[in-house]
């Protein structure tokens, strides 16, 4: 099982909630471990879509808080925006929808340790791969991340793209 981030902001449109609650359904189907920064907006629909499909959920939050309610691992830094780092190394690969300034440092953190970036609706830079879809968005993630070479098991079982 390797380990998608989603991110994206805490302040979002409901076109956006939607997008992220899809991705998270997706990446629980295909059996991988989604990563966010466990709080509100595109963090949160997220890890409701991958728990709603049985999906891990892991947040790396900024605080020594408990995250949003759909969290199965919440990882306390107290590190502020430096959890960044963190969200973005502990992914195979990332998934950006929408975002600011926030999701912007964890693309370039991302892109920086060489994790691949998928992007719906987000900064379009240099190493970020456009995705159309949720569904494309998905699919080229996990393909990805099982390419990756930290990814923690072998080709997932039913369902793998």
């Amino acid at each position: 099982m390797g380990q998608i981030a989603v991110i994206g902001a805490a302040d979002i449109t409901p076109e956006e909630y939607e997008t992220a609650l899809a991705v998270g359904r997706l990446i629980a189907r295909y059996h991988e471990t989604l990563v966010s920064g466990g709080l509100s907006g595109i963090m949160e629909a997220a890890c409701r879509g991958a728990r709603e499909q049985g999906g891990l959920t892991i947040g790396i939050v900024p605080d020594t808080g408990n995250g949003n309610d759909f969290l199965d691992t919440v990882i306390r830094t107290g590190l502020g925006h430096a959890r960044n780092v963190l969200v973005a190394q502990s992914s195979d690969a990332v998934i950006a929808i929408g975002g600011s300034y926030g999701t912007l440092s964890e693309i370039a953190i991302a892109l920086k340790t060489k994790r691949p970036v998928f992007g719906l609706k987000t900064w379009d830079i240099d190493g970020v791969a456009m995705c159309a879809t949720p569904e494309d968005a998905v699919i080229r993630a996990v393909n990805a991340a099982r390419r990756f070479p930290w990814y923690r098991s072998p080709q997932a079982g039913p369902g793998s793209p």
